[in-house]
């Protein structure tokens, strides 16, 4: 299995450690869907996609179901996503996904982490064209369908890498590629266990075990602040 999947499976394991702040993230994506796409799954691809991703981190139907209500309502909080960038110790670049209704607290909060841990945040353009935005599906193996037959299928509709791990099938392309994607999959009767959107780096920095210490203690501050969403680094291992 290529680098990429295994450096987004260890990330993603680790993220998901903290149930509660799992849970808090994927209703504030439901949100931004709901007030996007409206509250029925049917008629909102992007919130059946939250749904499914609800449901293989164990967050219970009545915690979705709320976040749902509370989207409808319309005095109900606005977020919006916003990408921080800076410099992590090493020179390791920091992609910072937010999901906040205050942009001064947010940027406050995030400068203060990457001081406090030997890091910089920067200016829009920072590090970003370190990274490609990418969307990756996890989905269930379907009898019948080879992963061969099934690449040719998706590398049509933008899919850059087909692999299976033990348990299911990972598709990953362009973020661009996120919607024509997700429809062939549903239309073809797949099982969608989980998807997400990531920027992944073009290259994978090595450091020391010091350097690395370092660096993970900025991530572990960042991911504990409750506007930020995502991390992403060029960080190996």
């Amino acid at each position: 299995m290529g680098r990429a999947f295994e450096y987004r499976k260890a990330r993603k394991m680790k993220r998901w450690g903290s149930m509660s702040r799992t849970f808090t993230k994927i209703g504030k994506e439901i949100t931004m869907a709901v007030k996007a796409g409206g509250p029925d799954p049917s008629a909102n691809s992007r919130l059946r996609a939250l749904m499914a991703n609800a449901k293989a981190a164990n967050m219970p139907k009545d915690n979705v179901e709320r976040a749902i209500k509370r989207a409808s309502d319309k005095d109900a909080g606005d977020y919006k996503v916003v990408i921080y960038e800076g410099f992590a110790p090493g020179g390791i670049a920091v992609l910072v996904e937010t999901a906040t209704d205050n942009t001064t607290r947010t940027v406050a909060n995030l400068r203060n982490y990457f001081n406090k841990k030997g890091g910089t945040l920067g200016n829009q353009g920072t590090v970003s064209f370190l990274f490609s935005h990418k969307c990756y599906f996890h989905i269930a193996p379907k009898d019948g369908i080879s992963l061969e037959d099934l690449e040719l299928e998706l590398i049509d509709l933008g899919a850059e890498e087909v692999e299976q791990d033990e348990e299911e099938i990972i598709i990953s392309g362009a973020f661009e590629s996120n919607g024509d994607l997700q429809k062939y999959l549903e239309d073809n009767g797949f099982e969608i266990n989980s998807s997400e959107f990531v920027y992944e780096p073009s290259e994978y920095k090595e450091l020391n075990d010091e350097q690395h210490e370092a660096v993970e203690a900025l991530i572990e501050v960042l991911e504990e602040d409750d506007d930020v969403q995502n991390v992403f680094t060029n960080m190996a291992g």
